[in-house]
């Protein structure tokens, strides 16, 4: 298993140590849930009472609550996965082990081409492995892709809203700091439009764990430039408020 560089040394063993099954018991809970990065969608929708929580998983930082909601006589799980992917991939696994199987998430990511306004919508389909959570998941390649019918039902939910939308390749970085002027020009050339810190791994937990999942970003901050652009992305109420609900209805197609 030794390899000169320890990110590279997979484990095919598929028992783990702490197996998120036998800490996390299986409760009544939807097959399908939105993942959905905006917490001010997920207060907002608390305030309105379309949520009601139904299990709260739990780690140094706090509770991380799982809601359920309703939408055209169906049951939708909800919840936020953190940021970054070590914890995002962590808590998908917890509520796997509850029970959810189809997951499709709702976020927003840089752009790597400026002409891609704030807001436009992309759906990813596949993520370059540019952080280390997927390693532990799946061998070593350079990308992993999305659930084939998790993107044929985003792309059913986008086209019945008549929503414009990219198909796309997306980065996957641990690091925020270090998106530098080269490797977005290195991560431009193979495809890539935009960079976020989750889908890879995402992607990989999912492959691992036979589950479904699929990823609508909204195009943020700009870092194609040699100067970062907020762009004032994450104020863009209406439209975190919109792909809440698109994440949502590609669930009723899964």
């Amino acid at each position: 298993m030794q390899q000169p560089y320890p990110i590279l040394e997979f484990d095919q063993e598929a028992q783990a140590i702490i197996e998120p099954s036998r800490v996390v018991k299986p409760m009544d809970i939807p097959k399908q849930a939105v993942v959905c990065f905006f917490q001010d969608v997920i207060t907002s929708l608390l305030e309105d009472n379309h949520l009601r929580l139904i299990a709260q998983q739990h780690s140094e930082i706090g509770w991380h609550p799982v809601y359920e909601m309703a939408m055209d006589g169906r049951r939708i799980a909800v919840f936020h996965p953190g940021i970054g992917a070590p914890l995002a991939a962590g808590l998908l696994e917890e509520v796997i082990a509850l029970g959810c199987r189809k997951f499709i998430a709702c976020g927003g990511a840089g752009v790597l081409d400026r002409q891609i306004a704030v807001g436009h919508l992309i759906v990813p389909t596949s993520a370059v492995r540019d952080e280390g959570t997927s390693y532990h998941y799946l061998p070593p390649s350079r990308e992993v892709a999305a659930a084939p019918e998790a993107v044929a039902a985003i792309e059913r939910a986008l086209q019945a809203n008549h929503c414009e939308y990219l198909l796309a390749k997306t980065w996957t970085t641990d690091a925020i700091y270090r998106e530098t002027s080269a490797k977005v020009q290195l991560r431009r050339n193979e495809g890539c439009l935009t960079v976020e810190m989750e889908a890879a791994a995402f992607f990989a937990v999912a492959s691992f764990r036979n589950a479904v999942f699929g990823q609508i970003l909204y195009g943020g901050d700009d870092v194609s430039g040699a100067d970062w652009d907020a762009r004032h992305w994450d104020k863009r109420a209406t439209v975190r408020e919109k792909l809440f609900w698109l994440a949502a209805e590609a669930c009723l197609y899964l």
